[in-house]
């Protein structure tokens, strides 16, 4: 399994990057199919936030849903301790979902939300980014700071798309529902209560699944 360690803002010492493989040794007892782990290591420069100043994002990719964690600490050893325990739990997690494929398991209560109105700001160029490339823009003149990352996506259940939320640690899930064949979100609500906002919009599930 290959492990990429990338700074953003900072630079990343060999020390560290050998914890790392340390650290993430027990990412291929959980997850045999993963062929890689990015993990990206960023500094804060704003003095007001010195105690989350250093953060770690770790993404685990294979063969099967992308399974990510994140932590903050004001030390990149603690941030990367925290989350590691998360991406272990989530390792679990995937592992024991498919020991358990074929039972029948209830999905928390959904609530299910017709077209909900989007506002759209005008006149700004739109930007995009390669798939699984990140690309950061500022928003016209203000200090306000774009961070957009486009990913492959292919007709998935609500069942799939609640579960892959879970594995990326989000509060939101964008897919394409492939019974609808309709731009949906998953989004996190309270404790186990999801909400589903669909558009009106349908696309073609054959051409997204070539």
């Amino acid at each position: 399994m290959e492990i990429v360690v990338v700074g953003r803002h900072t630079e990343v010492p060999e020390r560290f990057r050998r914890h790392v493989e340390d650290k993430l040794a027990k990412v291929t007892q959980l997850a045999p199919r993963a062929m890689r782990v990015d993990v990206e290591v960023t500094h804060e420069k704003n003095p007001r936030q010195s105690e989350i100043s250093e953060r770690v994002e770790l993404t685990v990719r294979g063969k099967g849903p992308v399974v990510r964690a994140e932590a903050s600490a004001d030390d990149p050893y603690a941030a990367l301790d925290a989350a590691t325990t998360k991406l272990i739990e989530r390792l679990r997690r995937a592992r024991d979902r498919k020991k358990d494929h074929h039972k029948d398991t209830p999905l928390a209560p959904v609530d299910v939300r017709p077209h909900q109105p989007v506002e759209e700001a005008a006149d700004e160029p739109v930007r995009t980014a390669a798939p699984g490339e990140s690309v950061e823009s500022t928003w016209g003149d203000s200090p306000v700071v774009i961070r957009e990352k486009t990913h492959q996506a292919q007709p998935m259940t609500l069942d799939d798309a609640l579960y892959e939320m879970e594995m990326v640690g989000h509060d939101f899930y964008l897919f394409i529902d492939a019974e609808t064949a309709l731009p949906s979100v998953a989004y996190r609500r309270r404790g186990w209560s999801y909400g589903v906002i669909r558009l009106d919009a349908p696309v073609s599930v054959a051409a997204q699944a070539v």
